[in-house]
């Protein structure tokens, strides 16, 4: 795990927009530092709060609907195709260690592929709820690609194994998994969808990361 963690950390200091006379890896937190600030270009997977899964991406289309990459819950801990990479806006000032307020539009990029969690109206494959999935790449996003961070509670910023949901700007629908497994393009792996209603199981949290320190420039 050690490893992975290092690995990540020399992704960030030479794949992301980084000042690099404030940032190198050791500076930044993984997950044993609980409760950590998430940062806009933190690296982290989410875990769905009921069932333990991870929301997992891969090079892999659906095979109905939209056909785009498909997105699942994945049940085992190490796996780096559940890593994801926090974005701001592209059209906001909010910069690289900025820290993440409730109610702040973000958007989520898979590490490995480079496609953005993206929702629409097309149906979920198993359940017909919203489906959700990776599409776009560097340069290439769109509303479809828009979430929006609700903190479940009194917390004003985002922090590291903190209650949150995601709202999808476009469709309303919340970042939502359930027990319901696929058998054939990802077997054994769940499905992720989107629902409209805010639900006790459409709760996640950020868990294994690397999570940037907050700028400190203006």
């Amino acid at each position: 795990m050690a490893i992975s963690f290092f690995i990540l950390a020399i992704f960030l200091s030479f794949n992301l927009d980084l000042d690099q006379s404030s940032f190198s890896p050791a500076s930044a937190a993984t997950s044993t530092s609980e409760g950590v600030e998430i940062t806009y270009g933190s690296v982290f997977k989410l875990t769905h709060e009921k069932t333990k899964v991870r929301l997992h991406s891969h090079d892999v289309p659906y095979g109905s609907g939209s056909g785009q990459q498909s997105v699942t819950g994945f049940p085992n801990v190490d796996d780096s195709n559940s890593y994801w990479i926090v974005r701001p806006q592209p059209d906001t000032s909010a910069k690289q260690g900025d820290a993440i307020e409730s109610g702040t539009i973000v958007r989520l990029q898979h590490m490995r592929t480079r496609r953005w969690l993206h929702s629409h109206l097309h149906a979920s494959p198993i359940s017909a709820n919203l489906e959700v999935s990776c599409f776009g790449g560097d340069g290439q996003s769109d509303t479809g690609d828009y979430w929006r961070l609700e903190i479940v509670g009194s917390d004003k910023t985002w922090r590291q194994d903190q209650r949150v949901r995601l709202q999808h700007i476009d469709t309303g629908g919340y970042l939502h998994s359930h027990d319901k497994k696929y058998s054939r393009i990802a077997g054994g792996q769940q499905e992720v969808c989107g629902v409209r209603e805010k639900r006790p199981d459409n709760v996640w949290l950020a868990a294994e990361g690397v999570y940037l320190p907050v700028s400190t420039t203006k």
